[in-house]
């Protein structure tokens, strides 16, 4: 099992600049490559301080510059916000800046505030038909010339220039979480990758059974990979508390999640207040100590542990989610203990 990295910048304040969140993030990231891991990954969020990628492409393509190694993961592109043509030539252009070191994921989207401001009334929860047919069509594009007449996109016969230099195609990856999606990534030769958010260890195998049954389903194609995601911190054997600052941070990060889901309030300058506690109190998932519990939280042994049960689940890789609303020091130092006590585990 491999490992790699997600990462955005997060502002949680106006004290912190976007340049230095942004140099944070590339330290982040040539960490990541210098202690073996296979890919980072930057996904896509629009007008939210918490989370900050309104696109991917020139994080990527800047971090390319950066470093030899490391893949580059475009993860996830929403798909509602992307035409075919310029999603293909983007994502084959990345391709050629990083000398073939580029994948790509895709998702339906997920924040009803964002699909308000950039689609004209489209339900977030309507998604999924732009994924099914983006997708296809960038693989089409990136292979040559190409018409499309769908749903939702029609243009003349294009192509993608420039051209992938990974053939025959790039990796792509489906943001999956029910059987639907599972079985039409498989079915088009698609990683998966899955978050279990506030779920324990028992929704990760969930997800594997929804992964093997649409691999069962789709014998005419390879079996492709599947990728966990998932909140981490590590923190050292001699702190037994260590757990509790991490627990509270990612705790203020899905209350603060919660807040832009639920599309209740008008954000000021990108930023809005964690949803309260008190929303919570029949929520017993949401508490730090449940947290502690499943996310990836612990010393180096204890994250060990844990992982070896992903290994031998099946999982081919394992995402580092770094993002917890945690100071870059903390996160900083909890990145170098996985580095040096958790990834020679696994060689």
């Amino acid at each position: 099992m491999r490992f790699s990295l997600f990462v955005h910048m997060e502002r949680w304040d106006e004290e912190s600049s976007h340049r230095q969140l942004f140099e944070n993030l590339s330290e982040l990231a040539l960490m990541a490559e210098a202690g073996g891991f296979s890919t980072v990954w930057v996904g896509e969020h629009h007008a939210m301080e918490y989370t900050i990628a309104p696109s991917p492409m020139p994080i990527l393509a800047h971090l390319a510059a950066k470093t030899t190694t490391i893949r580059l993961g475009a993860g996830t592109i929403i798909a509602p916000f992307w035409h075919p043509i310029r999603a293909a030539g983007e994502t084959a252009l990345l391709d050629v800046i990083s000398n073939g070191r580029m994948e790509v994921g895709v998702a339906r989207g997920a924040y009803q505030i964002e699909f308000d401001r950039l689609t004209d009334g489209l339900k977030a929860s309507d998604g999924g038909k732009h994924l099914r047919e983006l997708v296809p069509a960038i693989r089409a594009l990136w292979k040559g010339d190409y018409a499309h007449d769908g749903e939702i996109w029609q243009f003349p016969t294009s192509t993608s220039v420039p051209k992938p230099v990974q053939q025959p195609t790039p990796p792509m990856w489906i943001a999956a979480r029910d059987p639907a999606s599972h079985d039409f990534a498989v079915s088009q030769g698609c990683n998966v990758m899955v978050t279990p958010l506030m779920k324990g260890d028992e929704e990760v195998a969930a997800l594997k059974d929804k992964f093997d049954t649409a691999v069962a389903n789709h014998p005419e194609v390879a079996r492709p990979e599947l990728m966990v995601l998932r909140h981490t911190h590590v923190h050292a054997p001699e702190e037994p508390d260590g757990w509790r600052p991490a627990a509270e941070a990612i705790n203020r990060f899905y209350r603060t999640f919660d807040a832009w889901f639920g599309n209740k309030e008008t954000p000021a300058n990108g930023f809005l207040e964690p949803s309260p506690q008190e929303k919570f109190e029949e929520r017993p998932e949401f508490t730090p100590e449940s947290l502690h519990r499943t996310a990836m939280i612990g010393t180096p042994a204890e994250v060990v542990e844990r992982l070896r049960a992903y290994e031998e689940l099946g999982v081919d890789e394992y995402s580092f989610w770094i993002d917890n609303s945690l100071s870059h020091e903390e996160k900083r130092a909890s990145l170098e203990l996985f580095i040096k006590e958790v990834v020679p585990a696994f060689q």
